[in-house]
């Protein structure tokens, strides 16, 4: 049968507004919906996954898949990972060279930040590489200092910038764990005295407390990490933290058991 230009006029009518009726349909919602949550990961090896023994994502920030960052990123539904955390960095370095990564749009940050700062590798290496309890106490009295009089100020900067850069986003800081428990016997722990531990401890307990402060006065979540790695230390039975390591670089950083276990469930906890 012949159509009129009517009726191919009615008919086009028809189809355009079935296509309308189409686009408001829950299947169209929720297509729309299905936009991935933007997840940037910033800060040091402690979120770039110093400690895994690989660098398969990034060999100079030592980035890899068993970082916490990637494993939240593959459990998490939906998400879309922008992984730009590296060894080695600092407050500065984030200001400089990763807020960048950041947008109006992104829904998730986390970070990792202030252990290199106050020379947290340098106090390591001072009381393990030397067994100098004198050494070591004089390393930990320098990253006090450190923190008391100039990290809050180098967290509050960076803090501000990614506020700045991404005003809704959920913004989950983690802190660091304590390598150390009450047994150090263990190859691992070769080189540490008792002295030697009382020195890390007090400066991991002092970096816990400004992060978490500067955290709150910055509006975002804070994550501790001393609890959860509690009981897997360095010569634990089942050790989340890594000692001595033919790598500085992976030495007393967690290990993927650690990321896997002890940082993923903290994000997981906050972002779902």
């Amino acid at each position: 049968m012949r159509h009129t230009p009517l009726r191919n006029t009615l008919a086009l009518l028809v189809a355009g507004a079935t296509a309308l009726v189409a686009l408001a349909t829950p299947g169209a919602q929720a297509a729309k919906a299905a936009t991935p949550d933007g997840y940037v990961a910033l800060g040091d090896s402690y979120s770039s996954g110093n400690g895994a023994n690989s660098t398969n994502l990034d060999f100079f920030c030592n980035r890899n898949t068993y970082a916490y960052p990637y494993l939240v990123a593959q459990q998490r539904p939906n998400t879309a990972l922008t992984f730009v955390a590296c060894g080695g960095a600092t407050t500065t370095d984030v200001n400089n060279n990763q807020i960048s990564a950041l947008a109006s749009t992104t829904k998730f940050v986390t970070i990792t930040i202030g252990g290199n700062d106050i020379g947290f590798v340098n106090l390591l290496t001072s009381c393990w590489a030397y067994n100098d309890d004198a050494q070591c106490q004089a390393a930990a009295d320098t990253a006090n200092g450190k923190i008391a009089n100039q990290l809050g100020a180098a967290l509050d900067g960076t803090y501000a910038r990614i506020k700045a850069a991404s005003p809704t986003a959920t913004v989950v800081v983690l802190g660091y764990p304590n390598p150390l428990g009450t047994n150090l016997s263990c190859l691992a722990a070769d080189g540490i005295s008792t002295a030697n531990r009382t020195s890390i401890n007090s400066v991991v307990t002092n970096l816990e407390s400004k992060i978490s402060n500067r955290v709150a006065a910055a509006g975002f979540t804070y994550k501790s990490a001393i609890s959860p790695f509690g009981g897997h230390d360095i010569c634990a039975s089942d050790p989340w933290v890594n000692g001595k390591a033919w790598n500085l670089a992976d030495a007393y950083h967690p290990s993927r058991s650690g990321y896997a276990n002890g940082y993923t469930p903290l994000v997981r906890a906050v972002i779902g």
